[in-house]
């Protein structure tokens, strides 16, 4: 089933940048991959209602990885819009508990604190998705003809989702700020390798991005 593909581009604070999350048009309903962090949710909400999506008709939020800026509208657009929010169940304790770091290397308070305050998360910002994702999961029964790939490396819970079509919505694992490269933070580089080796025996023909524009696989260095 042939799907529309809506980039909003969100800012992020003291000009580090923006985010990406992917609304996909399929019929008269929609899809939204990634939500934002919560201290832009006006623009979020903006660019859903001019492109016509509602309350209702937002089926489905999928979640690539538990940061803050990816996760922060989450909790409010399924009180505010009804969908079902899926993520994999290795990054849920981020949203859970608040926590960008559950799962990840340590890192000091003053680190834990900075990123809280930095994206807005705050406790009324906490909540668990109602179905964890693997690898392999098929998208079909949403009408959405597309699997979910396990991609760890920026976090261990990090997926991208790959179309019929050749489309790669791909979270943190891959950037395209400056050129197609993979995303300067990190957790776990030899997770990373072994994903970049994984995406290279796929089908995959444009990349989707967290932050950047979409670019060609055969970018890619």
């Amino acid at each position: 089933m042939r799907y529309e593909i809506i980039t909003i581009g969100l800012p992020l604070p003291f000009r580090l940048g923006s985010v990406n999350c992917y609304l996909l048009e399929i019929q008269d309903s929609y899809i939204l991959i990634d939500t934002g962090g919560s201290n832009n949710r006006a623009g979020l909400v903006r660019t859903l209602e001019r492109a016509g999506c509602k309350p209702g008709s937002l089926k489905l939020i999928i979640l690539t990885h538990g940061d803050f800026d990816h996760t922060g509208n989450a909790k409010y657009l399924r009180t505010e819009y009804g969908p079902k929010i899926m993520m994999h169940r290795d990054d849920a304790g981020m949203m859970e508990d608040g926590d960008m770091f559950v799962n990840r290397k340590k890192s000091n308070i003053l680190i834990k604190m900075v990123t809280t305050t930095l994206f807005g998360f705050g406790r009324s910002e906490r909540c668990e998705p109602d179905s964890t994702i693997e690898d392999g999961y098929d998208f079909a029964v949403h009408g959405f003809d597309a699997k979910a790939l396990h991609l760890p490396g920026h976090s261990r819970g990090s997926i991208g989702v790959l179309t019929s079509d050749g489309d790669l919505f791909c979270g943190d694992l891959l950037e395209n700020t400056k050129a197609p490269a993979p995303n300067a933070l990190m957790d776990d580089t030899v997770a990373l390798e072994a994903s970049l080796e994984k995406l290279r025996g796929l089908a995959v023909k444009t990349v989707y991005p967290g932050h950047g524009r979409p670019f060609s696989m055969d970018m890619l260095d």
